[in-house]
């Protein structure tokens, strides 16, 4: 896997490419008008897209007719020194369709214990939690 960064103006802004020419704009979001986001933005983005991709290929599997899925993750920062790492992270996953709650929220577990790359590649100390609603009633 490889990442190609390249700066686009005098100050922050940076336009990044994968491999396959698919293209991610960082900036930093402390200055005025930024252009993109922030790379701790695109580290929740990365988790929620890595988490939602584990929990489609699992329903779907289970036969599970996903009509609508969705996703908000919120991170929790705490000053490190001169570093703000994450010290919670917390996901809360939306779908709708044929679903069984029961395999939804199993899904969300196998996901961020046993398969999510990006979780997995964080520091043990974040605490990383999750809810799963289904059809708008809370999976338990």
């Amino acid at each position: 896997m490889k990442i190609n960064l390249e700066r686009k103006d005098d100050n922050y802004l940076f336009e990044l490419t994968n491999s396959r020419g698919h293209k991610v704009i960082l900036d930093n979001t402390s200055q005025e008008n930024p252009q993109g986001v922030s790379p701790m933005e695109s580290l929740l983005m990365a988790m929620a897209g890595c988490s939602s991709i584990d929990m489609v290929s699992i329903l779907k599997k289970q036969r599970q007719e996903i009509t609508h899925f969705a996703a908000e993750v919120e991170g929790d920062r705490v000053q490190v020194n001169d570093a703000k790492p994450f010290r919670n992270i917390h996901v809360v996953f939306q779908l709708e369709g044929e679903i069984d709650p029961k395999k939804a929220l199993r899904a969300a577990e196998l996901s961020f214990e046993k398969y999510c790359s990006v979780s997995m590649t964080l520091d043990p100390k974040i605490k990383i939690t999750w809810e799963v609603v289904v059809n708008g009633v809370k999976a338990a």
